[in-house]
């Protein structure tokens, strides 16, 4: 019998050893094609990108996965408390495998067998990392030896803490949000070092299934998961008694972090920000490489911009009238759910859309889009309120089939079912006012002509309405807002502000076509100053100077001022009717205000890679001495400008203070009302398609444009000065309120001397009608009356709109005086 049990024991034996040479023969075979866990030293998961103002604010987030990475040592041990309790509690002690909790595990789905259930895990935190960086999640036995394995490797090569760190910054917790830090601001937006014990045990209940514990669609699961992780802090003796029953007392509260823009009114910079960095970058580096982009927005100006520019759009939209409303909706059963399927202008705060619900001559009941809840979910709470019925005169001219016409009373144009926008006339005001989209656009550039900083752009009047950036994708014609472009290039080279040209009539040849240019009083002055030619903004002037000076000498100065890069040598092009951006003409007149240096156009300081390396700084100017740790009696730090001189500055001088007449004497004097020094000048186009106004002070250029999308007349006297001077005004008033007037600097050696603003001829200082101007040492009044373009005036003269004085003038001939 003794014999049969040996026997039969050996024959055990053989059979055992030769099961675990197979097991040894199976797992040696996985072991061979297991990836590389040396990988994970390299370690460098897509992290958020994030768009900062020039103050720090945050302004938007960019990523794939929502992650921000964090180091252990910045974690806090009450969310390590919490992740250990919930995946390993033995982490700190196990080799990377915990054998007991693996023993509970096949127990556990030796029972379960059959019954249909998922099989419980036992993956400790090193096995999850093995996983979620270097293996796939099939359930299979392979997936998991070759699990345990690396599992195994991983402990010999790194430390617990780098373990941990790897596991804490790349698991999913639902909503997008990957990492601890990245689910703590998408959950609760907070810090990880702000979250309560309530709030860490939910997250460190979500890497088990996110979907299962949504905070929202699964409250009670998620909340009974999070009570057992609180539980489990106790146990494992993280937390006390008192601070668990606390905790568990406590609703989820979550409050998801919005996405997109979080800074108000930047819509329009943070797109074009994007696109930049795409750009320079490519997609990968924005929503992956967790870039720090400091940007040069300011976020005060730019609040004032959009402000203001919105104000000037909507003031000419209501003078067309009302347009009709934004939808119809049925009011059969419940109206606010009908309306809360339509989709508002999530940038104009201030804004709600509302469905007429009554009407009956002027009194008109609304009622209000319900708000949504934090689940997303529409509030059952219907608000309703009434119309204000002063200053509705623009909505009873109402259009209809493109024409404008007067109605009797508001219930001739709002119909129970209309879907309009109001806005509250007061808090907690139940009256409300009739809002409109304005179909004009619009853009506003704010510069800093030393550095070519962006510090305010509004591309339009809603990036929700229109994504389309009017500021830097919209091409339109300058109009006389290029003059001074022209007129710069001729005080560049020999011309004064007192010389002299022909205001009169003028006809070119131009291939089989004859061109008759106007101005635009349709007038004529007679011989004038260059000065007086941009400050009233004379067409035939500036024709006559383009055509002295020549086309080449123009095209090569709007090339050196950014404004095109081939203009075409023609001259029509003269009078602005090439196309253009806002962020181009706001840039070339920063030239100008500088003192002539050429500026790059930047809406970006500076861009970090994610361990903090400067890649990109606007500023290249080098600081010598800047560096020193201590005074030495070494010479004072110097700031070295090597940026080319686009410009001479006694020439950006002498354009500034002509277009300082501008402001002072001619189409733009409603800004000499803000009294301080600025210089700027009006554009308008043909038929009043496009309207501009581009100013400066000595440390902040302003450009305002306005235009339909597709280009069509705004109305006769739709002129820059009547559109958008007082826009920049408004903004220049605002942004400047709070700071000392500063007067234009005057070069060294350039000399002031006493005119007649008329004739440009010396004058006697104080006297009428003399101005005291600005000449470059050499450079005088004239000795003798000198009319430029005198024969061309004569050869066009016939019955034309002239005045006396000026046909005296043209009939006098060429150099003659008047």
């Amino acid at each position: 019998m003794l014999r049969l049990l040996g026997y039969f024991f050996g024959i055990g034996i053989v059979f055992a050893l030769a099961a675990a040479a197979g097991v040894a023969l199976y797992v040696g075979d996985l072991a061979k094609d297991l990836p590389d866990y040396e990988v994970l030293a390299k370690y460098e998961p897509p992290v958020t990108t994030r768009i900062h103002a020039s103050d720090g604010a945050l302004m938007a987030e960019f990523a794939h996965e929502r992650r921000l990475y964090l180091p252990i040592q910045a974690i806090p041990d009450r969310v390590k408390a919490a992740f250990l309790s919930a995946e390993d509690k033995n982490f700190y002690s196990h080799p990377g495998i915990d054998a007991v909790g693996l023993i509970r595990a096949v127990i556990t789905n030796a029972q379960n067998f059959g019954s249909g259930r998922r099989p419980v895990g036992a993956s400790t935190i090193t096995q999850q990392v093995a996983k979620n960086f270097l293996l796939t999640s099939d359930q299979t036995i392979a997936r998991k030896i070759k699990e345990m394995i690396l599992a195994f490797r991983i402990e010999q090569a790194y430390s617990k803490d780098r373990i941990l760190e790897l596991y804490l910054n790349e698991i999913f917790f639902g909503l997008g949000a990957y990492g601890i830090a990245g689910a703590a601001l998408t959950y609760y937006d907070k810090a990880v070092e702000d979250l309560t014990v309530a709030e860490v045990a939910y997250l460190a209940a979500l890497p088990k299934g996110p979907s299962n514990y949504h905070p929202f669609r699964n409250t009670e699961r998620a909340i009974e998961r999070r009570d057992w992780v609180i539980d489990q802090m106790r146990a494992n003796g993280y937390i006390t008694a008192q601070e668990a029953a606390e905790a568990k007392a406590s609703d989820l509260n979550v409050k998801p972090r919005p996405r997109g823009n979080y800074l108000a009114a930047a819509e329009y910079f943070t797109e074009e920000v994007r696109r930049d960095i795409i750009a320079r970058y490519g997609e990968d580096a924005l929503y992956e490489g967790g870039l720090y982009v400091r940007t040069t927005l300011d976020p005060k100006l730019q609040l004032i911009a959009r402000a203001t520019l919105r104000k000037g759009l909507m003031s000419y939209d209501r003078l067309r009238g009302y347009r009709g409303p934004v939808k119809q909706i049925d009011l059969a059963g419940d109206w606010g759910e009908a309306l809360g399927n339509v989709e508002a202008l999530g940038d104009v705060p201030e804004w709600r859309l509302a469905v007429v619900l009554e009407a009956s001559g002027n009194d008109v009941r609304v009622g209000l889009q319900p708000r949504r809840e934090v689940s997303g979910a529409l509030s059952e709470e219907r608000e309703t309120g009434t119309i204000e019925t002063d200053g509705i005169g623009w909505v009873l001219r109402h259009v209809v089939d493109g024409k404008r016409l007067k109605a009797n009373a508001l219930d001739d144009v709002l119909k129970p079912g209309d879907v309009i926008y109001v806005e509250r006339k007061a808090e907690d005001s139940d009256v409300w006012t009739v809002q409109q989209v304005p179909e004009i656009g619009g853009a506003l550039v704010a510069m800093d002509p030393h550095t070519g900083r962006v510090l305010a752009m509004a591309g339009g009047f809603s990036y929700a309405a229109s994504e389309f950036n009017r500021a830097t994708q919209a091409y339109r014609q300058p109009g006389s807002s290029f003059k001074p472009i022209i007129y710069a290039a001729a005080l560049d080279n020999g011309y004064t502000p007192a010389s002299v040209i022909m205001d009169g009539p003028i006809t070119i040849q131009i291939g089989n076509e004859i061109w008759q240019p106007k101005n635009y009083s349709g007038e004529f002055g007679g011989p004038s100053t260059l000065r007086t030619g941009i400050e009233r903004s004379r067409n035939l002037m500036t024709v006559r100077l383009a055509q002295d000076m020549g086309m080449d000498l123009v095209a090569e100065y709007a090339e050196r001022f950014g404004i095109y890069d081939d203009m075409a040598e023609h001259i029509a092009m003269s009078l602005g009717s090439g196309e253009t951006t806002v962020m181009r003409m706001v840039t070339a007149y920063a030239i100008m205000a500088n003192g002539g240096k050429h500026i790059q156009p930047s809406l970006v300081d500076r861009i970090q890679d994610r361990y903090g390396k400067t890649v990109f700084k606007h500023d290249t100017r080098e600081c010598t001495g800047c560096t020193a740790e201590k005074w030495e009696g070494q010479p004072e730090a110097e700031l070295v400008d090597n940026r080319e001189q686009v410009l001479d500055p006694m020439t950006a001088y002498q354009i500034t203070s002509m277009m300082e007449g501008v402001v002072q004497r001619g189409t733009a004097t409603t800004i000499a009302e803000l009294g301080r020094p600025i210089a700027g000048k009006t554009g308008t186009t043909n038929d009043e398609k496009d309207a501009w106004f581009i100013g400066y002070t000595p440390d902040l250029v302003v450009g305002v444009f306005m235009g339909y999308d597709q280009p069509r007349p705004m109305g006769k006297g739709s002129t820059g000065s009547g559109l958008a001077a007082p826009i920049f005004k408004d903004f220049m008033a605002e942004a400047l309120k709070d700071m000392r007037p500063v007067e234009f600097q005057i070069p060294e050696g350039m000399q002031l001397v006493a005119i007649d603003r008329k004739t440009g001829m010396r004058a006697r200082e104080g006297a009428p009608g003399v101005i005291m101007e600005a000449f470059k040492p050499g450079t005088g009044p004239a000795d003798s009356y000198w009319v430029i373009g005198m024969e061309s005036a004569q050869a066009s003269t016939g019955g034309s709109n002239i005045s006396p004085e000026a046909n005296r003038a043209i009939t006098t001939g060429a150099g003659g005086l008047f």
